[in-house]
């Protein structure tokens, strides 16, 4: 079961997340790329994040192939000083996920999962991110495979190459 402070806990990552990604859709303050990852910074509030779009995406449904109308599809670890935030990991898959559906993480063979709301997928605690940021640091592809809520699966697949640079730079610039 599921504590109300989770619960609480994991609305309140949400909306840090759906916030950050907001920014980094219309933020003008690229501070740096790093091979495939860019580093944005904000000032008000307080935020920096490394982010990245996939290399490669696939859509599937009932086994075959499809086209697929999405949104922006970004793989980000965010930090937020004032809140507390320190290199939280969001996925966004440009559609809404299935109710109650997970998205599943896999870098380089070992698996995480994220849990959903809306567009919004993320780890489950702190300690989780902590586990995907050294694994991602480590690794050299982030796949990630998900269910729409209207049933399509979808396979993102992300470079890791860079991500240790942009994400240390954006962890400095929000200390």
């Amino acid at each position: 079961m599921v504590s109300r402070f989770v619960l609480g806990l994991t609305g309140a990552l949400m909306t840090l997340a759906a916030t950050n990604v907001a920014a980094q859709e219309t933020s003008t303050n690229q501070v740096a790329a790093k091979t495939d990852w860019s580093v944005f910074e904000e000032q008000s509030p307080r935020e920096c994040w490394a982010v990245s779009s996939p290399k490669e995406t696939v859509n599937t449904k009932e086994g075959r192939v499809v086209a697929v109308r999405r949104g922006s599809i970004l793989l980000m670890a965010f930090f937020r000083p004032e809140a507390g935030v320190a290199g939280q990991i969001t996925f966004t898959g440009g559609y809404p996920f299935a109710s109650g559906s997970t998205v599943n993480l896999n870098i380089d063979g070992t698996e995480f999962e994220l849990f959903t709301e809306g567009e919004w997928a993320w780890p489950a605690s702190p300690s989780e991110d902590a586990k995907i940021l050294t694994a991602m640091k480590r690794g050299q592809t982030a796949i990630l495979t998900a269910r729409s809520s209207r049933g399509t699966t979808t396979k993102d697949t992300f470079s890791l190459s860079g991500f240790t640079a942009a994400v240390e730079d954006a962890e400095k610039r929000c200390e």
